[in-house]
């Protein structure tokens, strides 16, 4: 466990998640933003003026590689709806990309069932 989680152990959230995301509950309807879509940090120059902590330990976590959202969410031990909510506001700067989860081919495999089987076990963790 690293320090960039907003969790203690003993304690439980040191931060409310209506704090993080500023009383907002959901994502603007700009970006879709699902448990599978695939969040790419963007190469920019620019620094991170308005980015505050949490925004930042976010993007921290997209800058290790393209990732799903659900995935995210575990690694940084955050609801979901917080995430998907710091993801827009990310996005909204041009310092994510969102894309839609992988589409495959009729008759083709939906999901990875290894990919799945992960998913579940970093749900459980939360």
């Amino acid at each position: 466990m690293s320090d960039d989680h907003w969790y203690e152990d003993e304690t439980g959230s040191m931060v409310r998640p209506y704090t993080m995301t500023r009383g907002r509950t959901r994502p603007s309807d700009r970006h879709a933003i699902d448990l599978m879509s695939r969040v790419t940090a963007l190469d920019t120059d620019a620094g991170l003026p308005g980015v505050d902590h949490a925004r930042a330990a976010l993007l921290e976590l997209v800058r290790r590689g393209p990732r799903p959202v659900v995935e995210l969410a575990a690694d940084a031990d955050l609801p979901l709806t917080v995430v998907r909510v710091l993801l827009d506001d990310l996005a909204e700067a041009g310092l994510v990309r969102v894309d839609g989860p992988p589409r495959h081919a009729p008759g083709g495999p939906v999901a990875d069932p290894k990919l799945l089987r992960e998913i579940v076990e970093r749900l459980r963790e939360l």
